[in-house]
């Protein structure tokens, strides 16, 4: 199995091909997808990348990051994306501004109407893509142009990812009680994980999104 993620401290590998061993090829079922984990620390705050999770679908992968990701730092919030979802611009060097290098283009791509697309920013390498807001658009290239408008003048922009709502498997307002099971260490029973009913929810949304 590869390492698929946007997380720098993989991508940086940059390991050749030839320094990988062969490895013999296995059943489809046994691929794990890379999502992508956004974690929001206390209210007020935005939620920022903490890092990937690899899992068989969005539902083990949502547990997967409770786990990795909330069970021993203060959380009150957990979205995670798949990682082939999110769109991601060219990197800018530190100080410089990223929609300042893009140039307009004909939208791809358009869907028949406008939907929400989250934005991400990162600020400066090294630190972690942080949620800068939510634009409405018809296709990817018209959303970084919104957040260009919306977003590309609050100081230097390095990176920006950019992500259709729809595709956001998101902890909510009644989903509050999931977190309380972490204080007592309640994690570590299966039963304290209440999070089937967000999963079916977004199931069911994907169902009905067009991709």
């Amino acid at each position: 199995m590869s390492l698929t993620s946007l997380d720098p401290r993989v991508t940086r590998l940059h390991l050749p091909d030839g320094e990988i061993p062969p490895m013999e090829q296995k059943p489809a079922l046994d691929q794990f997808e890379t999502y992508e984990v956004f974690h929001l620390k206390k209210e007020g705050a935005a939620y920022t990348y903490v890092g990937p999770v690899h899992a068989p679908n969005e539902e083990v992968g949502f547990l997967f990051a409770k786990e990795q990701y909330s069970r021993r730092f203060p959380c009150v919030g957990l979205w995670i994306i798949r990682t082939d979802h999110i769109q991601v611009t060219p990197y800018a060097g530190d100080g410089e501004n990223i929609y300042e290098m893009i140039r307009a283009e004909e939208p791809g791509t358009r869907s028949e109407q406008a939907e929400p697309y989250e934005i991400f920013q990162l600020k400066k390498r090294g630190k972690a893509h942080v949620h800068a807001g939510r634009v409405t658009a018809t296709s990817f290239q018209e959303a970084l142009q919104e957040a260009k408008q919306a977003f590309g003048e609050k100081g230097p922009v390095v990176n920006v990812w950019i992500v259709k709502s729809g595709h956001v498997l998101q902890s909510g307002e009644e989903d509050r009680d999931m977190w309380l099971t972490v204080p007592d260490k309640k994690y570590r029973e299966a039963t304290a994980y209440k999070v089937m009913d967000k999963i079916t929810k977004f199931k069911e949304e994907q169902r009905n999104t067009p991709a």
